[in-house]
């Protein structure tokens, strides 16, 4: 599994991802966001964005297809990895699906209800998680 930033990924390659998959926001993922190459072929993306209090990120529009959905944790750790290395101090994510909130509560995140971010980002479904990175 290869974790490239999309503005350096392949254009043909990264076009056939968004056609195939509709609903990714591609202006955002190519500002900044990364795909998932899995045997030189896109198979996910995610956006790390940094937010404006130093060291919080927000974990968007992460997604991996089908076939490749058994790599979802392991692709967890990587980012974990990732903002470690941009030197983040939490990130926050919103969970649409139970299974993801699962997975999340596996690898310790921590459910939100309320805080400074969660309040400036108000939702009618699903749930924000945060993980402390050390």
């Amino acid at each position: 599994m290869n974790i490239i930033p999309a503005n350096k990924a392949n254009q043909g390659q990264l076009n056939e991802f968004l056609a195939n998959n509709k609903g990714l926001d591609k202006d955002s993922l190519l500002l900044e966001g990364y795909v998932v190459a899995i045997q030189d072929k896109i198979e996910g993306c995610f956006s790390l964005q940094a937010l404006e209090d130093e060291g919080v990120f927000w974990l968007k529009q992460l997604y991996i297809t089908r076939a490749e959905a058994n790599k979802l944790p392991v692709l967890v750790e990587t980012i974990l990895a990732l903002a470690k290395s941009k030197q983040a101090k939490s990130v926050y994510v919103h969970s649409h699906q139970p299974v993801v909130d699962i997975l999340l509560e596996a690898l310790q995140f921590h459910p939100q209800r309320e805080t400074k971010f969660v309040d400036k980002h108000p939702i009618t479904k699903g749930n924000w998680w945060s993980y402390h990175v050390s």
